[in-house]
This record gives C-alpha cells, sequence and structure tokens, in this order.
C-alpha cells in the first residue's frame, strides 16, 4: 500500500471515528440528499479545514441536526488565503472559531434562485451577511459563491472562495 493510500485509509478511519458519513465519489444527487450538511461537506473532499474547524469549535452535532441550514461553505483554498498561522490560532481559540463558523450559517433552506432576492441574510451568529449579485455573480460579505445549491438532509450548501469574518 503507498503511502498515499495509507493516509486516505487513516483519514477515513479518522472521519468514521468522528461519526462521520463517507460517501463514495460519484455518488447520486440522491443519494447526497439522504446524507446531512457536515457529511455532504466531508464527502466533497475539499473541505477538510472547514470539518477540522467545526470539530474543533464543537459544532459536528449542530450542523448534523434537524435543520434546515444554509451554510456558506469555504473551501481549503479560502482558507489557505487566510494570513499565515491564522488558522492554527483559530482552532486553539473555540470561541472566536465558533462565532466566525456561525457567521457561515443562515437557518433555513435558503436556494440560490432566493439567495439572489436577497440584500443581506441573518446569520446564526447574529449579525448578517451582506449579499450582492454583481454581473451574473452572487457575493456573500467578499466571498464569490462558486458553487450552489448543494443539496443535503437538513439543508443546503453554497461554496464560496474565501472566509468570511464576522464585524
Amino acid at each position: 500500500m503507498t503511502l498515499k493510500a495509507k493516509l486516505a485509509s487513516l483519514m477515513l478511519v479518522g472521519l468514521i471515528g468522528l461519526g462521520l458519513t463517507v460517501m463514495p465519489v460519484g455518488a447520486t444527487d440522491d443519494q447526497m440528499k439522504k446524507v446531512d450538511i457536515v457529511d455532504t461537506a466531508v464527502a466533497a473532499g475539499s473541505f477538510k479545514t472547514l470539518a477540522t474547524a467545526l470539530q474543533a469549535a464543537g459544532l459536528i452535532e449542530t450542523l448534523k441536526g434537524k435543520g434546515p441550514f444554509t451554510v456558506f461553505a469555504p473551501t481549503d483554498e479560502a482558507f489557505a488565503k487566510l494570513p499565515a498561522g491564522t488558522v492554527e490560532a483559530l482552532l486553539q481559540d473555540k470561541e472566536k472559531l465558533t462565532k466566525i463558523l456561525l457567521y457561515h450559517v443562515v437557518a433555513g433552506n435558503v436556494m440560490a434562485k432566493d439567495v439572489v432576492k436577497l440584500k443581506s441574510a441573518k446569520t446564526v451568529q447574529g449579525s448578517s451577511v451582506k449579499i450582492m449579485v454583481k454581473g451574473g455573480k452572487v457575493m456573500v460579505d467578499n466571498a464569490n459563491v462558486v458553487k450552489t445549491d448543494i443539496a443535503a438532509s437538513n439543508g443546503v450548501i453554497h461554496v464560496i472562495d474565501t472566509v468570511i469574518m464576522p464585524k
């Protein structure tokens, strides 16, 4: 077994140990609709930092709850754009990390066709995110929405390219 395969296997065991469902690559939309937001993000493979942050903040069970939730999910690349050391510092500051993560969550099931009609949306954190449509592109605060309407059993995910911060 190659090193890459061993690491993937260890990661898979770790995710299952957290109580996360791991969907196979190429799962159909109907299969994904039966999976909650957290497991859907983990299955996508581009939200490893977000999953780690959710675990550190103790929010896994919350986002596996009934919902519905709309999550503006920053990719691993979005977290990588933060200044060096920021992610590591946030993982050590549960209160600040929780506020930032909850700023990415809106109560309810807000699909893309509804998001574009909004000027703002109140987050679970308590503040509102600013929503703009420019040239056919949707922005949430300073983040571009790069993929929309990823259905999950307890809500929907919209992928963003930047970690948004509450004021």
